[in-house]
């Protein structure tokens, strides 16, 4: 018996082909030539959302609700500041999963997320203005971060992050890298 051992990469590269093909299986009908409606497969997806999804903000959209959560928060092994965890974010007609990471430190609180051909690093400000645009990262980093204040309106956090050492002054950014192709 040969043992394996596979890379992080390695192992999302075939946990993602695992899937298309299971998504295709569905898609097909699995043998019966019947095809699945799109709006099928995306409640059966909802329906097996993960036990531990705690929800961070749900809201009405045009034609259902738009709702984000967290599931499977680590902490790094080798820095105490380092989170990873999975996102769950729902629209009424997709679903898109993730694997993202924050940085708790006090001098630098950041969440990294990736789009299509980009990762984005957003240097954030626990504690300090909420807007629109800021709203979701710092959902996000305050559940990853401070979990037992997941969900909790991040406007309202100003003396907690002071509490915890943040000193609510730092300027918020957004670095956007190129990624590798897929």
């Amino acid at each position: 018996m040969v043992k394996r051992s596979w890379t992080g990469l390695q192992m999302r590269r075939r946990i993602r082909t695992v899937c298309q093909s299971l998504i295709g299986l569905v898609l097909i009908g699995a043998g019966g030539g019947q095809a699945f409606e799109r709006h099928e497969v995306l409640e059966q997806m909802r329906e097996r959302r993960p036990g531990n999804l705690e929800i961070l903000l749900q809201r009405p959209e045009r034609g259902g609700d738009y709702l984000i959560g967290m599931y499977a928060l680590r902490k790094d092994q080798l820095d105490p500041f380092l989170r990873r965890y999975k996102i769950w974010q729902e629209w009424p007609d997709d679903l898109q999963i993730t694997t993202e990471t924050a940085s708790c430190d006090p001098d630098q609180p950041i969440r990294v997320t990736r789009g299509k051909n980009v990762v984005f690093v957003r240097h954030l400000n626990p504690g300090g203005s909420m807007t629109v645009a800021n709203r979701e990262d710092h959902l996000v980093w305050w559940a990853a971060c401070v979990p037992e204040l997941a969900g909790v309106d991040p406007a309202g956090l100003q003396e907690k992050a002071l509490s915890l050492g943040y000193s609510t002054l730092l300027v918020e950014s957004e670095e956007i890298l190129s990624s590798p192709m897929r």
